[in-house]
C-alpha cells in the first residue's frame, strides 16, 4: 500500500500522521512515546505491499495515534492478519476471527471480536465434535452426572455477562496509562505523579490477567469444558 504519490512532499506526508511541522522537522530522540509510534506508522504504510501482519500494534499507542491506526487499516485494500487483545480494537477493524477451539480446531467467524462471543455462544455443544466421534467417547454415567452439575449459577451468569465491559475498561484505563508514562517530561514534571501513575499500571496489568483468567474459567463451566 502506498500512501500519497511519489511527488507529495514529505512534510505533507508527515501531517498525515498528525505531525505539525516543527515537530516533523524535530529529531527522533526528542520525540515523545506517542509520535515515535506515529513515525513507524508513517515509515511502515509508506512502503507497497498487499499483505500486513501486525502483532500487538495498539500496544503502547495514544488515543490519537490509536484512532489513527484504525483509520489506516480500515483503508488497506490489502490483506491483514492482526493478532491483538483489545477487543473494541479488533471489533473496529477486522471483518473475521480465527478462533482456536481446542482439539487442533480452529474455525472462522464472520465480524469482530463481539460477533464472535456471540456466534459462539449460540452454537449448540453438539456441534464441537462429530456425531460418531461423540458416540465413540461417550462418557460413563458417573461422567456424565458430574459434567451437569457444573451449570453456572445466577452470581455466576450474571459476572460472566458483565466481565466482557469489565475488561474493555481496564484496557481502555490501561492504554491511558501507558500513554500517559510515555510522556518523556512527566517524571521531570513530577516524579511523584510519574510513580503513582506506574503503579496504577501494575494494579491495573493485574486485573486484566485476573478478568481474563476469570472469563475463561467461566466460560469453560459454562460450555461443560474442564478449565
Amino acid at each position: 500500500m502506498t500512501i500519497g504519490t511519489q511527488t507529495k512532499h514529505v512534510m505533507g506526508y508527515l501531517q498525515d500522521f498528525l505531525f505539525a511541522p516543527e515537530r516533523a522537522r524535530s529529531p527522533v530522540k526528542s520525540l515523545s512515546g506517542g509520535e515515535r509510534a506515529r513515525l513507524l506508522l508513517a515509515q511502515l504504510f509508506s512502503r507497497p505491499a498487499n499483505v500486513l501482519v501486525m502483532d500487538e500494534p495498539t500496544n503502547d499507542l495514544d488515543i490519537e495515534t490509536l484512532e489513527l491506526l484504525e483509520e489506516l487499516l480500515l483503508d488497506y485494500p490489502g490483506t491483514l492478519f492482526l493478532v491483538s487483545h483489545d477487543r473494541a480494537f479488533l471489533d473496529n477493524v477486522v471483518t473475521s476471527c480465527l478462533a482456536f477451539e481446542g482439539s487442533g480446531r480452529v474455525k472462522e467467524y464472520i465480524g469482530g471480536y463481539s460477533d464472535w462471543l456471540r456466534q459462539r455462544s449460540s452454537t449448540p455443544a453438539t456441534r464441537v465434535a462429530a456425531p460418531e466421534k461423540a458416540a465413540a467417547q461417550a462418557p460413563k454415567p458417573e461422567a456424565k452426572k458430574a459434567t451437569a452439575g457444573k451449570k453456572l449459577s445466577y452470581k455466576d451468569q450474571r459476572e460472566l455477562e458483565q466481565l466482557p465491559a469489565r475488561i474493555e475498561q481496564l484496557e481502555q484505563e490501561q492504554a491511558q496509562l501507558q500513554a500517559s508514562l510515555a510522556d518523556p517530561e512527566l517524571y521531570r514534571r513530577d516524579a511523584a505523579a510519574f510513580k503513582t501513575l506506574g503503579a496504577r499500571a501494575k494494579q491495573v496489568e493485574g486485573d486484566l490477567a485476573q478478568a481474563y483468567v476469570r472469563w475463561e474459567q467461566l466460560e469453560a463451566l459454562r460450555l461443560g469444558v474442564n478449565p
